[in-house]
């Protein structure tokens, strides 16, 4: 089952009260802190993250079953874990990126 959980977007400057994610370098805002549950992304110069992520904004989604979310699809970032009891993971559909998250 997915359940929506934010739409996030990049940005030109870095959000109020984000969170640093030092290996990507890269800001996040708390898109629970937003009316609409939007999450904005600023990417550091020299950002190790995909092209699309950095241009495009993308639908995040909580999966129950990530292996099975995963399978068929087009990969872009493999599972990682951004915070403690938190997998994400990015796919490509028709050229959007879309998020894939797992709370454990």
């Amino acid at each position: 089952m997915r359940k929506l959980a934010h739409f996030g977007i990049p940005v030109k400057e870095k959000p109020a009260n984000a969170t640093y994610l030092s290996d990507s370098k890269l800001w996040i805002g708390d898109p629970s802190k937003t009316k609409n549950n939007i999450e904005h992304l600023f990417f550091e110069e020299g950002s190790p993250m995909p092209q699309l992520l950095k241009d495009c904004a993308h639908i995040s989604y909580l999966v129950d079953d990530m292996e099975e979310e995963l399978k068929g699809a087009e990969i872009l970032i493999p599972p990682f874990k951004p915070f403690p009891n938190l997998t994400a993971a990015f796919i490509v559909e028709d050229g959007i990126p879309i998020e894939l998250m797992h709370q454990a």
